[in-house]
């Protein structure tokens, strides 16, 4: 992970805006709404999420965020990759920080939702490499025929 580094971050910063309107954006143009659990700059500050950015130097070059859904378990939401830094180990350094970030929070558990479109076939390959697995729904959702409910417990995480 040399070069990158994560803190927390404001969705008003002008380069974590973008990734989030481009994370939104995509989400949208990629599921039906009914299917669809983006959530907006606005939405993620109201459920209490903390937005994260992952940096090399001066340049954002992912986001995520972390919210408490349960005392103990936590939620990864919005995670998104820059395009133009896709090939580069951003979204692995973007998911093992986060889940040091859920650990020091205090979090022994940590899910996230994903598509089963090709277009998330990436994503759930990384997540699977970081031992995820598929769950039923969590939290507020329900079973989707167009979701994936992935788990990982931080026990023993080092």
């Amino acid at each position: 992970m040399t070069g990158y580094v994560l803190s927390e971050d404001s969705p008003d910063t002008p380069e974590v805006a973008a990734l989030l309107e481009r994370h939104f954006a995509l989400m949208r143009a990629t599921s039906p709404p009914e299917s669809c659990h983006v959530m907006s700059a606005g939405e993620l500050d109201d459920a209490g999420a903390t937005l994260y950015a992952l940096r090399e130097g001066d340049t954002v070059l992912g986001i995520g965020a972390l919210k408490e859904i349960a005392p103990g378990h936590g939620e990864i939401k919005s995670m998104h990759t820059a395009a133009e830094a896709r090939g580069r180990g951003v979204a692995r350094a973007l998911v093992s920080e986060l889940l040091a970030a859920a650990e020091a929070l205090g979090l022994t558990r940590v899910s996230l939702e994903t598509g089963v479109e090709d277009e998330f076939t990436a994503a759930r390959a990384l997540y699977e490499r970081f031992g995820f697995e598929t769950c039923p729904p969590f939290g507020d959702y329900i079973q989707d025929p167009l979701s994936v409910f992935m788990t990982k417990s931080l026990r023993g995480l080092s």
